[in-house]
């Protein structure tokens, strides 16, 4: 009996999928844009159960992301292994929302994908989503994107090819351009060989729901290349129902048994939209994978006959390899956090956070705002799902109304919602909502005073789709009351926010002291579940 792959295969904000097969092992690696550490690397070997295993730029040595804009920082890593050496390829964006973009595209190694990875290797800014080919004469090449800031564009699409010395760890010759077109905008290129063939796989048309998969081949390396009369070759452009929308972003691997699949990004939108008519996503762009087959005059096509992604496909011929399920609730008993937070452009360090001041709970010290770019005490995961819960057990003692903590949903800087403790002047101790919506900020329940001796307040989100509610109690004994009225989850994505629209939503803790002191707060817990629909296969909907 065959067992089918469950897509997104990696759910909520996972894009640019780069895959990569070492002997039995599969990894993807997916953009982390401003969240810290960077790059996410997922393991499988079986291609229907994946886990999140490293995150391999962890030092601010490696990436330094202070003042990075919303969805700027890690863009498209791109995944490979030769002689024992993986290789890790990827864009940090300094600036993006102008005419002149600054993408330096960096290199790291390792000889453990688990392990310490190198200090990073300068490569080239011509563009983002660089890609590393190595060619069968162990020579080996970047092919790249060029962005244009000029007014005037010579070309729609355009891609070069470098030389890189690994032994000299540089770039060597001169660029060759091999696209440049008015026809088509291509990113995210791929080199492969196969059949004496060089075969050039390369996004096009974006990253909205234009979005599509190209290809392109040539007899040399540096061309010409001609195009599949059939590209794009995936794509869900012309059809609006599906559920997985966005479909593009591709990258390929073949099985241990010859059996060939592309990983994609996608992404699940909602029924709500912009004033411009778009369709809002809250968990981002994902990946999934499909089933793809050569044909007998050697180009690529869809398993299942069509350009159109499925949410089920065949899954390839091997044993299943499933990964312990993680608990929903994160008790804070271990000596380092759990890999699925991430915290914003920094790394936190002692001065942020402990574990170990006060065991079986995490400490969050305050620090800068929920606007800042430079040092928040903040942790968040990944939405995966449309209908969800988050709740956390919050202690905390401000003095002041400059000191908050609590739970947070959050997009970016300026799309947010904040259920939180903080003091006031007339009230002591209370509870509140802020909210932001790009960077329009409201309080929808005032100012609620606690209990004099309710050290222990309970926090609670429920998202359903586009509605938030929050709750929380004051007893310990998890009898929860609503406050606020529902809420619109839907400015939590991609089409909404006006500053960043390539990551995704997340559910999270964070603690502010804008007196400067530091004000702690200890969270005795952090729990996330998906609430999902009687009946869906795998728990999801």
């Amino acid at each position: 009996m065959s067992h089918m792959i469950k897509n997104p295969v990696l759910r909520g904000f996972n894009p640019d999928p780069s895959i990569l097969r070492v002997g039995d092992d599969y990894y993807i690696a997916t953009s982390t844009f401003e969240w810290f550490p960077g790059v996410q690397i997922h393991h499988s070997r079986d291609l229907v159960n994946w886990e999140l295993i490293t995150r391999p730029l962890n030092r601010v040595s490696q990436l330094d992301l202070r003042g990075i804009g919303a969805s700027q920082g890690i863009w498209a890593p791109c995944l490979t292994y030769d002689n024992g050496t993986f290789y890790l390829i990827y864009t940090v964006v300094n600036s993006f929302y102008v005419k002149m973009y600054d993408t330096p595209n960096y290199l790291v190694t390792a000889t453990d994908i688990r392990g310490e990875w190198s200090e990073p290797v300068y490569l080239n800014s011509y563009g983002f989503d660089p890609s590393l080919f190595h060619d069968e004469d162990g020579r080996k090449y970047i092919v790249s994107m060029v962005t244009d800031h000029r007014v005037t564009k010579r070309y729609k699409g355009h891609l070069v090819i470098h030389e890189y010395s690994a032994e000299e760890q540089k770039m060597i010759g001169e660029p060759v351009t091999i696209y440049a077109s008015q026809d088509a905008y291509l990113e995210g290129p791929h080199i492969y060989k196969r059949g004496g063939y060089y075969y050039l796989f390369a996004a096009d048309t974006g990253t909205g729901e234009g979005h599509g998969q190209s290809m392109l081949r040539s007899r040399e390396l540096f061309g010409p290349y001609e195009a599949y009369q059939g590209n794009s070759l995936m794509t869900s452009r012309d059809n609006p129902d599906l559920p997985l929308q966005k479909a593009g972003h591709g990258d390929l691997v073949e099985t241990q048994n010859g059996e060939w699949y592309m990983v994609h990004l996608c992404g699940r939108p909602l029924e709500n939209r912009t004033e411009k008519g778009e369709r809002k996503y809250t968990l981002g762009r994902e990946t999934a994978l499909q089933k793809v087959e050569w044909t007998e005059d050697g180009w690529l096509r869809l398993a299942n006959g069509s350009v159109l992604p499925d949410t089920e496909v065949e899954a390839p011929d091997l044993p299943l390899h499933p990964f312990p399920v993680k608990p929903a609730r994160d008790d804070f008993d271990g000596a380092e956090l759990d890999i699925s937070f991430q915290s914003l452009r920094v790394p936190l360090d002692a001065t942020f956070y402990s574990l170990s001041e006060r065991p079986g709970y995490l400490r969050l010290y305050g620090r800068e705002g929920l606007g800042s770019k430079f040092r928040q005490s903040l942790i968040a995961r990944r939405w995966e799902e449309h209908r969800f819960t988050a709740a956390a057990a919050l202690e905390f003692e401000p003095s002041s109304f400059k000191q908050m903590a609590g739970q947070i949903l959050i997009y970016d800087t300026q799309n947010y919602y904040y259920l939180h403790v903080t003091h006031h002047e007339d009230l002591g101790r209370c509870i509140s909502i802020l909210s932001a919506v790009n960077n329009s900020y409201s309080e929808p329940a005032g100012y609620i005073p606690l209990p004099d001796n309710a050290k222990r307040i309970l926090l609670r989100a429920e998202v359903d789709y586009d509605k938030l509610q929050f709750s929380y109690s004051v007893d310990g004994e998890e009898e929860y009351e609503f406050i606020g009225p529902v809420l619109d989850a839907s400015t939590l994505s991609d089409e909404a926010c006006q500053e960043g629209w390539f990551t995704g939503s997340f559910a999270g803790i964070c603690c502010q002291d804008l007196t400067g002191f530091r004000q702690p707060a200890d969270f005795d817990y952090f729990e996330y579940y998906n609430r999902v629909q009687a009946g869906s296969a795998n728990g999801h909907e």
